[in-house]
This record gives structure tokens, C-alpha cells and sequence, in this order.
């Protein structure tokens, strides 16, 4: 078996999507995206004797001041069961962390939680880290259901916002130019400002959504009112899962109820590319009623999502001394905003 850097857009994703609990985060173009953006990249595949990918892992190096580090969010990707290999692939992991003079390495992969798979993050040398990547606790809903069963799994609540949106006349519009990124920028400010979190750039939202558009990946949901856009979802269909990514909404649409119906129409889109799985991503326990994003999680709870709780981001520590100051640093930041 050899350890190279991956080279083949098709060969990559064609490997990552036979693993069923894979998702953009290790796809191909998330990584067009981070270089597009002036990132460092990694990408590794393992090839066994006859040249055939058996492991794959991406990453990205961030600059970042509580310390430089690889983050490797969903992955590897591997067979778990096979601990040689996966031995060797966080050997590889570190390696790339030293190349690119990072402080640490910062994994979470594609694990449910459990003392076993937490046991062997321990075995692996790496430590549970200060501040969470991407999404660790999660809601899923299972689109092998058909559109009945998935309408009696919801709370009421839902299904007469649902009704309420279909009453009001909402349409639904789609849209793969990112060009119109520019209107859902717009909203994502409103929205930050009613929930208290930070916006992220036009620019980030731009170059993430061509990444993935120009192959079909991502795209834009609008409800609109009488020509108003009352919400926005940004849907990425990678593999076997629908990623509700982003979504925005106006006070309007809060009002009119637009979001629920953007959701149902990405899941009819989501069935008839074949794929299983839909991921609302982050929700917060239902004790949290302290959280700023307890809301939100009650409306993707409404749906009847199972909840998924992925193995937390855990750190392979290459400079001791540096790394002390990052969990001063991220310890300090996980208090100040809640998470």
C-alpha cells in the first residue's frame, strides 16, 4: 500500500460516495472551493497493490492565530474495521500537519459516537479537542420514507405551517447561478442579526456555491410572496445525502411560513437523484433551551429527524507548547459565544 497526493476529481468522488456516511465534506469540489479561496489543501489516497483507492482524506490548513492547523472535517474515509489501515492513515494525517508546519491536526470523522469508537480515537493518540468542527450532533431524516410518512412524522405544528405556506400562495423557485447569491447574502445578514451570529462574507457564499453548482452539487432554494423573497435554502446533493447547508429567511417569511415548503421540495429533488439520506445538520439538545440555536433546532426536530451524534472533533497534537495556548484561547471563546 503507498500514501499519494489524489490527483483525479472522478476517481476521488466515485471512491468517497460508495461509503454511505459520506457527504460533501470529503467531496472533491468542497476543496475546489477552500483553494479558491487562497486555502492550502491536502488531499491523500491510499492505493493498495493493483492501484486501487482503499482510504481517501481532505483537509484544509488554517491560518488561524490560536494556532495553524489541518482540519480534516468527515473524514478519513475508510474501513473502519481495518485498523492497520486506519493506523496508517493518522500517521499520514500527522505527517501533513508537520509539512505544513501546523500546531495540530483537528479530525472529525464520519463516526456515530459511542465509548468504542471514542476508544479508538484514544488508541490513535488523539485527544478530544477544545472547539467542536463542523457538525457533531446532528438531525437525519430518512427519505426512503415516502411523502405520507415522512407528513404523520412531523409535529403538527409543522404540517400547519405547511398548509399555511400552501394557502398563502408561496412559490418555490430553484436556481444554479451564483449570480444570485447576492439576494441570500443579503437576507443571511438579516437573519444573523435576529439570531446573534457573525455573517459570513458575499464572497464566501459566491465561490462555495459555484464550487459545487458547476456540477450539479448545490442548489438555491427561494420561497417568494407576491415577488418577495421570503427565504432561501442553500441544498448541496453529494453521494447518498441532501445537506440543508445554509437557510435564511425575512421576518416576512417567518411570518408566512416559506421555509417549511423549500424543505419538502429539496426532499422530492433529493429522491429523484436516488439519494437516502436528508442531513438538517446542527441541532442542539432539547434541555438546551439556553442555546441561541435552540429555535432553530426545534423547527428541524419538527420534521422528525433522528438524531445523530457523529464522534466530536479530536486533535493529534504536534506542538505541545503552542497547542496549551490554542486551548486557553478556543476554551475561552467556547464560553463567550454559547457553543
Amino acid at each position: 500500500m503507498k500514501i499519494i497526493d489524489a490527483k483525479n476529481r472522478e476517481k476521488w468522488d466515485q471512491f468517497v460516495t460508495s461509503h454511505p456516511e459520506a457527504n460533501f465534506l470529503q467531496s472533491w469540489d468542497f476543496y475546489e472551493f477552500h483553494q479558491s479561496r487562497g486555502n492550502e489543501i491536502v488531499r491523500r489516497v491510499a492505493l493498495d497493490d493493483n492501484g486501487e483507492i482503499v482510504a481517501a482524506y481532505a483537509g484544509v490548513v488554517e491560518d488561524a492565530k490560536r494556532g495553524r492547523h489541518l482540519a480534516v472535517a468527515g473524514g478519513p474515509i475508510l474501513n473502519w474495521g481495518q485498523l492497520e489501515l486506519v493506523e496508517a492513515i493518522f500517521r499520514d494525517i500527522a505527517e501533513q500537519g508537520k509539512t505544513h508546519k501546523c500546531v495540530f491536526v483537528r479530525v472529525r470523522p464520519q463516526l456515530e459516537r459511542s465509548d468504542d469508537s471514542l476508544e479508538l480515537m484514544r488508541r490513535l493518540g488523539a485527544k478530544p479537542a477544545p472547539m467542536y468542527l463542523s457538525v457533531e450532533f446532528a438531525g437525519v431524516l430518512n427519505l426512503e420514507k415516502d411523502e405520507d410518512e415522512i407528513l404523520k412524522g412531523m409535529r403538527q405544528r409543522l404540517r400547519r405551517a405547511l398548509r399555511k405556506g400552501a394557502k398563502n400562495g408561496i412559490e418555490i423557485e430553484k436556481s444554479t447561478d451564483p449570480q444570485d447569491i447576492h439576494e441570500f447574502y443579503e437576507i443571511q445578514k438579516q437573519t444573523a442579526g435576529r439570531h446573534g451570529f457573525v455573517a459570513f462574507s458575499e464572497d464566501f457564499f459566491t465561490k462555495q456555491f459555484s464550487a459545487f453548482a458547476k456540477h450539479g452539487e448545490a442548489v438555491l432554494y427561494s420561497a417568494k410572496y407576491q415577488g418577495e423573497t421570503l427565504a432561501q435554502n442553500l441544498m448541496i446533493f453529494y453521494g447518498n445525502e441532501a445537506s440543508y447547508h445554509y437557510g435564511v429567511s425575512s421576518e416576512l417569511g417567518t411570518k408566512l411560513s416559506g421555509a417549511p415548503l423549500l424543505h419538502m421540495e429539496a426532499m422530492r429533488d433529493a429522491r429523484e437523484r436516488g439519494i437516502g439520506r436528508y442531513n438538517f445538520w446542527g441541532i442542539v439538545g432539547e434541555d438546551e433551551t439556553w442555546h441561541r440555536f435552540y429555535g432553530v433546532s426545534q423547527f428541524k426536530r419538527g420534521f422528525g429527524v433522528e438524531e445523530f451524534k457523529y464522534v466530536p472533533a479530536h486533535d493529534i497534537v504536534l506542538k505541545p507548547g503552542r497547542y496549551a495556548v490554542t486551548k486557553l484561547i478556543e476554551g475561552a471563546r467556547k464560553k463567550v459565544r454559547h457553543v
